[in-house]
């Protein structure tokens, strides 16, 4: 009875969602001759088993919370423009330019009240804003953000790259830290004619393009731990060049055992102030030892999580022989990164190999690098798109992964870039991604 019980489980968690392709692997080379040879081999992996699940099952948050606020709309038509008197000099597009330096002449601003709902939006003259030394942005860091791009096509047509999963998450965080739910519909409308006003300030060279930074604050003027009752949704932009400045550079990453970025419960999942400042102090002390960005470990088994503050990938070859891109899975801890979701909806359209998303360790991770089976490793987010890695530190073992025949970028890594980037510049259909600003 005990036997069958273990199997009948075992069974179950080989075929969910999350665990199925990690214990159907090892099931196949496990190769049982009966139940009792795979009860015990389960009962000898049950507490493996369990370490496994641990961080998927305890760390699924609701999505939404948006039955907890009231819901108030976002009046593009009540939209105000107010232009500068004194337009700034534009930079060049070339190597001068600096990420987030420089800024366009206008920004979007929208009120928020929690007993009158939003105010009428309005694009002002770009500003240094006046908040009240109390509010609850500087002090319980009650603030959240996104990061998208406006690019210029061959027409010289303005088009945002899938913003409405920018959207989405923008009003998941600010719902998160108990603000409001956001009118996503509105505040692109908004932002739509934003880019319309300051359309010159979009660079028309390939590579380049004009970024968005959607911004929530609490406002209000008050000391205190509660749920704010003012904010202001702001939208500023800035003109920024490719990431690599002369092609791909890859990075030596360290994988960071001590410090942690985000926990079952936490709001890793959010893009929110205070997930990035912790990481400074790790950051600065993985730079002087010589790697440009750490990877974010988490739990006793080291699972991986992401890097920096993107997502990471790799692509190895499984035990049985099976080519695998795998990433960690929205679990709670990980950032929906917009770049993250569109690699698997790609590489799963393409379907030339199994496209996993599931829990895996450091170990994992080893193992595959000195049995040969590790072929390529990057990360994935808004600023660099594509960002391979040629090496990480692990527990003092330096691991050199290839990056390609140039040394520069892997084959899938290369590929995902060109056709992201493609349908960034509508060079490419791929579904709606592509928005045209009309």
């Amino acid at each position: 009875v005990a036997g069958k019980l273990v199997v009948g489980c075992g069974v179950c968690v080989a075929e969910s969602g999350f665990l199925g392709p990690l214990l159907r692997e090892e099931l196949s080379l496990l190769q049982p001759s009966g139940p009792l040879q795979l009860a015990l081999w389960l009962l000898e992996n049950m507490l493996r088993v369990a370490r496994i699940l641990k961080p998927v099952l305890v760390s699924q948050p609701s999505r939404s919370y948006a039955a907890s606020f009231s819901s108030s709309s976002i009046d593009p038509s009540a939209l105000t423009i107010k232009k500068t008197a004194a337009p700034k000099l534009k930079p060049a597009n070339d190597h001068s330019l600096v990420f987030g330096a420089q800024f366009a002449d206008h920004m979007l601003e929208v009120d928020w009240k929690r007993d009158k709902g939003f105010g009428p939006p309005r694009i002002v003259p770009h500003h240094k804003l006046e908040i009240d030394p109390a509010a609850p942005a500087l002090h319980y860091s009650v603030q959240a953000f996104e990061g998208m791009k406006a690019y210029k096509d061959s027409q010289g047509k303005i088009r945002l790259f899938r913003p409405d999963k920018n959207m989405q998450r923008f009003n998941d965080s600010c719902e998160r830290l108990a603000v409001t739910s956001l009118d996503r519909e509105g505040l692109l409308k908004c932002i739509k004619e934003l880019l319309k006003v300051d359309s010159d300030w979009v660079p028309e060279k390939e590579g380049y393009s004009l970024y968005l930074r959607p911004t929530m604050i609490a406002t209000d003027p008050a000391l205190g731990v509660h749920p704010s009752t003012e904010a202001l949704i702001y939208c500023i932009t800035s003109p920024v060049g490719p990431y690599f400045k002369d092609g791909f550079k890859p990075v030596k990453i360290l994988a960071e055992t001590t410090f942690k970025r985000a926990w079952p419960g936490g709001t890793g999942c959010n893009k929110v102030g205070g997930n990035y400042a912790p990481g400074l102090l790790p950051q600065q002390m993985a730079n002087k030892a010589g790697y440009s960005q750490v990877l974010w470990l988490f739990g006793e088994d080291d699972y991986v999580t992401e890097v920096g503050s993107m997502n990471i990938f790799f692509l190895w070859e499984t035990p049985s022989g099976k080519i695998e891109l795998v990433t960690a899975p929205l679990d709670g801890t990980i950032l929906p990164g917009v770049t993250r979701d569109s690699i698997l909806e790609l590489a799963r359209e393409w379907g030339e190999f199994e496209v996993t998303e599931r829990p895996f360790t450091m170990p994992e991770v080893a193992a595959a690098w000195k049995e040969g089976r590790l072929r390529e490793a990057f990360g994935a987010g808004t600023a660099a798109v594509i960002a391979p890695i040629n090496g990480i530190a692990y527990k003092g073992e330096e691991m050199n992964i290839s990056c390609g025949e140039d040394g520069n970028a892997g084959p899938l890594a290369a590929r995902l870039y060109k056709e992201i980037t493609d349908i960034q510049a509508g060079k490419k259909s791929f579904r709606d991604w592509s928005v045209l600003i009309d």
